[in-house]
């Protein structure tokens, strides 16, 4: 018998979504019961599922019933296709799979310009519009879609340990990646810029897996939320044939100093001699190497 503290969920066997759902319930209910059909009734193939879906008036999408050439899952941030005509990693991608982005070759021949306002790492404005997080997203997805961005044919290693084929479309997110990106450029410090990139397989790995409400997790957010504080401005990007170009990018926080840079005089902060002593001081365990080189003949 099943009590009132029971979830149940629709994912087969082979895949993550189903380690991503239980992994989920167990951290917020220790003591729940889970009905896994795939993998507790007698069904063991799609077509039993639908036959006790119709039996019990259970509505099914298309790609779910087997009829179309490959199966597809949509969130407002992306859209994934697996199966059937996709499983051999050899073959191109057939152009019908795709539905949230044109086909780059078919895009405008001319870019489209726009720019878009950060605070504290966050998305918040399109061409000087303020947007809520889901409008904004929605909005970088039609331009997106427009300019034919986001498309990625890929080979996951999934949690169970197989290997899986999709087709993935994120025009929206891809377009905030290279924007956000953009902005860390000029504001964030050159050791907390690469040790966030240290850190972000490692998220992605927890995320992906289904350990969102891990502690590691949680450290990690905690990390990159800190990371974020001065991560506000302005970047101007260019959207063309697939592409999303990062043409400016400006911050009240900015660390970047165009005086220190410059290859012209006038620079105060910095004094070209001081390098030498730099970089004897960083060549030094090297010309230890070499002199014992040197003194065994090697």
């Amino acid at each position: 018998k099943v009590g009132a503290d029971a979830v149940s969920h629709g994912s087969t066997g082979k895949g993550n979504d189903q380690v991503r759902f239980e992994l989920g319930y167990h951290a917020l209910k220790p003591d729940i019961t889970i009905i896994a059909p795939w993998r507790e009734w007698d069904l063991r193939s799609r077509e039993q599922l639908i036959a006790f879906a119709e039996a019990h008036q259970i509505p099914i999408a298309k790609d779910k019933r087997g009829e179309a050439p490959f199966s597809v899952d949509a969130n407002l941030l992306h859209t994934s296709s697996e199966g059937k005509v996709l499983e051999d990693p050899a073959q191109e991608v057939p152009g019908y799979v795709y539905s949230r982005t044109i086909d780059p070759e078919k895009a405008p021949d001319k870019a489209t310009n726009i720019t878009i306002d950060f605070e504290k790492g966050d998305a918040t404005a399109i061409d000087d519009k303020k947007l809520s997080p889901a409008t904004l997203l929605a909005k970088l997805n039609e331009l997106g879609r427009a300019n034919g961005i986001g498309r990625l044919d890929l080979v996951e290693n999934r949690f169970v340990g197989m290997k899986s084929r999709g087709m993935y479309e994120t025009p929206g997110g891809t377009i905030l990646l290279a924007a956000h990106r953009g902005i860390e450029s000029i504001t964030l410090d050159r050791g907390a810029a690469h040790l966030k990139d240290e850190l972000m397989p490692k998220y992605a790995e927890l995320v992906y897996n289904g350990f969102w409400f891990a502690p590691e997790r949680e450290m990690l957010q905690a990390a990159i939320d800190h990371s974020q504080q001065y991560v506000t401005g302005r970047v101007r990007l260019k959207l063309y044939k697939g592409n999303v170009i990062v043409v400016g990018r400006e911050s009240k926080y900015s660390l970047y100093d165009q005086d220190l840079v410059t290859f012209e005089e006038g620079a105060v902060a910095y004094d070209h001699r001081d390098a030498a002593g730099f970089i004897k001081l960083n060549a030094l365990r090297l010309r230890t190497l070499g002199q014992r080189k040197k003194k065994l003949g090697l």
